[in-house]
């Protein structure tokens, strides 16, 4: 075999690999989202009180940070994802219930979901059909990130109301960047392991869902 020949080889290997990747991470993704909304309507429907949602959030940081890492290349990592995602979920019921005892609120709630769907599927769809590199955003996203947590820890202080919307319009497009820059990360091999992958997608997602509500609930008067 000459060394084209092993150039084509290694290039359809790394192929093979890719798709794998992209299936079994949207695979995943899609079972993770469900089995969060599934939690959330529970969480709903028993009315759990407020401080749930800061234990909730609490344990899946935990699981998150200290356990997905030693996991992420075993079996294991699979029910840490659906735990941090069941948590990040169930989370959800107190500030739903919120909305959803709103004049509009289910239509906000159902605007914000469909706007979330539409805004992922056309960021990684995007992605997908381009095979652009996004890998040049990365330390720009993280940055961001710092400064947009920074200006939230000062916002407990001063309860800014619209400094609140511009934050969460800040992490909407965060978010949003981050979806390009990981679906970018599978196509070019940046990350193999589906795992991580399917964690990073799911907070974009669970991002842009909690702070397009904030921003739907906030100019629709009901705020």
């Amino acid at each position: 075999m000459n060394r084209l020949d092993y150039s084509v080889a290694d290039v359809a290997r790394r192929g093979v690999e890719v798709n794998k990747v992209l299936k079994n991470t949207y695979m995943l993704l899609s079972a993770t989202l469900l089995f969060s909304a599934l939690a959330a309507t529970a969480s709903v429907f028993l009315q759990v009180p407020h401080f749930t949602n800061l234990i909730c959030f609490g344990g899946a940081i935990v699981l998150l940070w200290f356990v997905l890492p030693r996991t992420a290349n075993s079996t294991t990592g699979l029910w840490v994802v659906f735990g941090i995602t069941g948590l990040l979920g169930f989370g959800l019921g107190p500030m739903l219930n919120a909305y959803l005892q709103m004049a509009n609120g289910p239509q906000l709630v159902a605007t914000a979901l469909g706007g979330t769907g539409v805004i992922f599927m056309g960021l990684s769809g995007y992605a997908l059909t381009t095979r652009k590199d996004f890998s040049f955003m990365g330390g720009f996203l993280v940055a961001g990130l710092l400064v947009v947590l920074v200006v939230m820890l000062a916002n407990l202080f001063f309860s800014l109301p619209a400094l609140s919307l511009a934050l969460s319009a800040a992490v909407i497009m965060l978010m949003s960047g981050f979806i390009l820059y990981d679906t970018s990360r599978m196509i070019h091999g940046g990350e193999t392991n589906y795992i991580m992958m399917t964690v990073s997608l799911y907070l974009s997602i669970y991002n842009i869902f909690v702070h397009l509500l904030h921003l739907l609930g906030a100019f629709s008067g009901d705020e």
